[in-house]
């Protein structure tokens, strides 16, 4: 029997961490979101892991193609300040069905009272849909990592999931 909230399937997730200058040896914010997703029924396949340059068409392309091969969520690290090459959140806002505009909220909300303080502004932290896929855009530090998936994703992934399936 299914509880409401929770599905009784594996979850099927993709990690892209966006950098010009982070490798799979020293991706520590894409190997946090990994260690987080353990926590869960959570399956990161062949391919789903992988680091995109800070340019907006690379964003967008490993977006579509994670979706098109049917993961249940996408979950990014980086790009989402200030800086020019920060492009992370004008890539992925034209691909979102819907923008889940309380994630980014939550997120700075928590982020400034626990963690770094005003400094909380310049997060763009988002979330949104794209068909049946949900799609977090978490700050690339391991410390924004943390909080995100401890305080937000991975206790609401299975419930996400379970919304754009029923």
């Amino acid at each position: 029997m299914s509880i409401i909230g929770r599905i009784d399937r594996d979850i099927k997730v993709g990690v892209i961490t966006i950098s010009d200058t982070r490798t799979k040896d020293n991706d520590k914010g894409g190997r946090k979101v990994i260690q987080h997703l353990e926590t869960l029924n959570a399956v990161i396949g062949e391919g789903d892991y992988m680091i995109v340059k800070d340019d907006a068409l690379e964003i967008t392309k490993a977006i579509e193609h994670m979706v098109e091969s049917g993961l249940d969520a996408v979950i990014t690290t980086g790009g989402t300040g200030i800086a020019h090459r920060d492009v992370t959140i004008e890539a992925l806002r034209p691909l979102f069905d819907k923008e889940i505009e309380g994630f980014g909220e939550i997120f700075r909300m928590l982020s400034f009272t626990e963690d770094i303080g005003s400094r909380s502004i310049l997060s763009r932290a988002v979330a949104g849909t794209m068909g049946r896929t949900v799609i977090f855009a978490l700050p690339g530090s391991t410390g924004a990592v943390t909080l995100g998936m401890e305080r937000l994703i991975v206790p609401e992934l299975n419930h996400f999931v379970h919304e754009l399936n029923k």
